[in-house]
């Protein structure tokens, strides 16, 4: 037996997966769902979409089904092509509009500004390092929470500090120090 089911579908030249359910309903009788699918299309609208649903005997559905069906599967698929054409358009104007370019650079001078800053506060430290006041320098080196970028390298800076003008209890002169101290009392 040979058939042209498949060479018929092949003729719709539909874009996209095609999702045919047949049910059989009572003698005879089937119900035929037939939904296109196109995971190319990026719009979610496409998902409302109906099927397509006939009902009729085998005799019925295989004299008509191809004389129904193409018209709204082509139809189905020139939408959700049509829908995933209309959006990337939408994304390129977006990209492209002046309200956008603009955002843009204005984010961009912003990062410059606050780069040049922190830069500028981290040389302002350095030099006040350069001269021993290690506690200005400290308090000059830029906030954390302003550029959290860099938190790695101010914090590593934080701690350079901090050994020149507040050393650790732990730290092996100051225990010899404190030791020395304790037996030159008693």
């Amino acid at each position: 037996m040979q058939t042209n089911f498949f060479r018929q579908i092949a003729k719709m030249g539909v874009t996209g997966d095609s999702q045919i359910t047949l049910r059989p309903t009572t003698e005879n009788s089937f119900f035929i769902s037939a939904l296109l699918n196109n995971d190319g299309c990026g719009d979610e609208a496409r998902r409302l979409i109906p099927p397509l649903n006939l009902r009729g005997t085998a005799e019925d559905l295989d004299n008509g089904f191809f004389e129904n069906t193409p018209v709204p599967m082509q139809t189905a698929s020139g939408l959700m092509v049509d829908m995933e054409s209309f959006m990337k358009q939408l994304e390129e104007t977006k990209r492209n509009s002046a309200m956008e370019k603009e955002k843009q650079d204005k984010e961009k001078k912003e990062k410059e500004t606050k780069e040049k800053k922190y830069k500028e506060a981290f040389q302002k430290a350095e030099e006040l390092e350069k001269e021993g006041k290690y506690k200005e320098a400290w308090s000059a080196l830029p906030k954390v929470s302003e550029y959290p970028d860099f938190i790695e390298a101010i914090r590593k800076k934080q701690d350079e500090y901090e050994r020149h003008f507040a050393p650790s209890l732990f730290t092996k002169n100051l225990t010899e120090n404190f030791t020395e101290s304790q037996t030159d009392n008693h």
